[in-house]
């Protein structure tokens, strides 16, 4: 098989080809086997995620160095492609090029690219500005010429609907596709009909590339299932921040608790087992591995000693 046929890229979009894809974000490594445990063939690396898992907001604080870094941590925990999340691209469109070739050399599958402006902010969040459509193009283009895998996945992600309204998301998306995006992020609809606008528009325009749908919670966008953003024409589904969500919850309550019981007793119905934990850092592996290392030595000891 070549390269190409081997890529986290290319596997991405030949789940593309087959079906929808539901991408959980992946806040950490052990998030991440947990996400292909669970089944999913896809994940998610949320910038918001690794901000918050880093103890900060989502205002693009995380260096290019601490994202790659996290991402390709993640990306080695699993078999299953990753999207990572480049935010606005580190920079110009020469950081842009820098920041893909430091995402494949990762081992993710593809980037999305946001166009706003420094300080970014959460896509859900009032007071968004936005770059021009020519400098996002720009970062497109620069991106793509970067790539050293054509199947590295460049997806452009537009903020212009709280901005520019749905027309000027629209006029956004087509330009990012000139430029040669492969997929479609249009962020922060507020409604299952302003998604099927914008599909339905792409569609018009003859543009075929996947269209990106983020379901995130306490947003702008009402709660529709994987299936239903499929109904509408959307091939890639986020869910960036759920997992991290619920697991903060969980952990503050049981923090609560021992605060103020003073033992852990009661919640063990709620946790992993040490035997499930192990099981799925595939502890027993490793020492599989470690007792075929140890017989090795012995045998290569045995072996210079009859020497």
């Amino acid at each position: 098989m070549t390269e190409r046929q081997d890529s986290p890229g290319s596997r991405l979009r030949r789940l593309l080809d087959r079906q929808m894809v539901t991408l959980p974000g992946a806040f950490n490594a052990l998030t991440a086997i947990q996400i292909e445990r669970a089944g999913f063939e896809a994940l998610y690396i949320s910038g918001a995620g690794l901000s918050a898992a880093r103890g900060l907001p989502d205002l693009g604080l995380l260096s290019l160095t601490e994202v790659v870094s996290d991402a390709a941590t993640i990306s080695r925990a699993v078999t299953i492609p990753a999207l990572m999340d480049a935010d606005t691209g580190f920079g110009s469109a020469l950081n842009v090029m820098r920041t893909v070739e430091q995402c494949e050399a990762a081992g993710l599958a593809g980037m999305q690219l946001e166009d706003q402006e420094l300080p970014k902010r959460c896509g859900h969040l009032p007071g968004k500005v936005l770059v021009s459509t020519s400098e996002m193009a720009d970062k497109l283009r620069a991106a793509c010429l970067a790539r050293r895998d054509p199947d590295f996945l460049i997806v452009a992600r537009t903020d212009a609907r709280a901005v520019e309204g749905m027309e000027g998301a629209v006029k956004r998306a087509l330009a990012y596709i000139e430029a040669g995006a492969d997929a479609l992020f249009p962020e922060a609809l507020e409604s299952a009909e302003e998604f099927r606008f914008f599909a339905e528009r792409m569609a018009k325009e003859g543009v075929k590339v996947p269209l990106v749908a983020n379901m995130t919670e306490f947003g702008k966008t009402p709660y529709l299932s994987a299936g239903e953003f499929e109904a509408l024409g959307y091939r890639l589904v986020l869910f960036p921040v759920s997992a991290l969500r619920v697991a903060a919850k969980a952990v503050e309550e049981f923090l609560h608790d021992l605060k103020r019981v003073g033992s852990q007793k009661d919640r063990l119905s709620q946790m992993q087992t040490r035997r499930e934990l192990y099981d799925l850092l595939r502890y027993e592996d490793y020492e599989r591995q470690s007792r075929l290392l140890e017989k090795h030595h012995e045998e290569r000891h045995d072996d210079t000693s009859d020497r």
